[in-house]
């Protein structure tokens, strides 16, 4: 199992699974022993003014909710000292180290379902309202105080007229109060309602879960774009007698169209090479940076073998069977290069003797070294500073 151990307590993996994953919320008292944010408030304050950054403001003055998206400068957002407002940041994990380290405590569930680590501050009395997510989520207590109370799936109505979708009818069965380095696991549809006990702030892990709708969407959109392979009839009706009612729909245009719509299948390999690649898309606001000094294949081969070479915390990469995907893209590898590239999947690092037994010009390498060139991969180093901008570069 790649990472570090998972922060369930007492709580066996399997047990967790079999328990609660899904079913159930669990919270973990003192998850994160000694619990220091690696962000600050003013972290997050610098990273919800920039304009590559998902960010919200949410308030509750005088009692009523207003909702806000940014970015934000600083003299945008309320004063500390004032009551009940909530700054929520997605995607920290794709721009600040430590914040990414954490994630590796999570990776009992697979990749491909991992949303992103969201940050929100609060300052006393600031929230979201009582609402439910249709995904799981893990929430780390990273600094102050907050209560959570959690309602059992039920009554699914909102209120009206609000910018948020704040429930309607919500009875809590658990109250907690969860202080720094403490987990609340809470699954899909269980109804929650968190309010800051002063200053805090919470880390929210999400893990995806796309629709149908979603996903076919996606799926339709992938294959509008994508050229056909082989033969594209165009509709003819040669022959056709002159119509005496030109505002109808012709009954041998409407066959042979409907044929085609009832008639067309996708192959298993172009499903399968389409759900790799959407399950591992990096969200339009992610962000690749290049190196800074370009390297030859031969010098990067040279270096890896001494240092090995890393994921960027940006990266998404999984496999299946005898294809690998990478940041929405597919690629195919020979067999004895396959236990590498899964390899570096699971644990998102090749270590230097591995990749000193590597032809500089094999298949394997020139994945590699392209991934290098775009910033999909690193050199890796013993420690390495936070980084906290997410770069200038989309695709190789």
């Amino acid at each position: 199992m790649p990472g570090s151990p998972a922060p369930l307590g007492g709580i066996s993996l399997d047990q967790f699974m079999r328990r609660h994953w899904q079913r159930r919320p669990l919270l973990v008292r003192g998850a994160f022993p000694d619990f220091q944010s690696p962000v600050s408030p003013g972290d997050l304050f610098a990273l919800a003014a920039r304009d590559d950054v998902e960010s919200r403001l949410v308030t509750s003055f005088g009692g009523r909710w207003r909702l806000a998206h940014g970015p934000f400068e600083r003299d945008e957002l309320p004063s500390p000292r004032r009551r009940q407002w909530t700054l929520l940041v997605q995607g920290v994990d794709t721009l600040v180290d430590p914040v990414h380290e954490l994630l590796e405590r999570f990776r009992f569930v697979a990749d491909a379902r991992l949303d992103d680590l969201m940050v929100s501050y609060a300052t006393d009395g600031g929230g979201v309202g009582p609402h439910l997510d249709s995904y799981d989520v893990f929430l780390i207590q990273a600094h102050g105080r907050r209560r959570w109370r959690v309602a059992r799936p039920g009554p699914t109505e909102l209120l009206e007229g609000m910018p948020l979708k704040i429930l309607s009818r919500f009875e809590p069965e658990h109250d907690w109060v969860l202080e720094p380095g403490d987990l609340l696991y809470l699954p899909p549809g269980w109804g929650h309602d968190g309010t800051a006990l002063g200053e805090c702030m919470t880390f929210s892990v999400g893990f995806r879960a796309p629709s149908r709708h979603e996903l076919l969407r996606a799926w339709l959109a992938d294959q509008a774009e994508t050229p056909p392979t082989g033969p594209d009839p165009r509709y003819s009706d040669a022959g056709q007698p002159a119509t005496r009612h030109p505002g109808e729909v012709p009954s041998r245009m409407h066959a042979t169209l409907a044929a085609w719509l009832r008639g067309w299948r996708p192959t298993r390999r172009a499903v399968d090479d389409f759900i790799g690649r959407f399950l591992t898309e990096p969200k339009a606001s992610v962000w690749f940076e290049r190196p800074s000094r370009s390297l030859s294949p031969a010098a990067l081969a040279q270096q890896a073998a001494r240092r090995g070479l890393r994921a960027d915390r940006r990266t998404r990469m999984s496999w299946r069977d005898g294809r690998f995907f990478i940041n929405g893209e597919c690629v195919e590898m020979p067999a004895p290069a396959r236990p590498l590239l899964r390899r570096l999947a699971d644990r998102r690092r090749l270590p230097p003797d591995v990749l000193a037994r590597t032809p500089v010009d094999s298949p394997l390498f020139d994945s590699l070294h392209a991934w290098f060139d775009a910033g999909w991969i690193h050199l890796d180093e013993p420690s390495r500073p936070a980084a906290r901008r997410p770069g200038s570069t989309r695709r190789p």
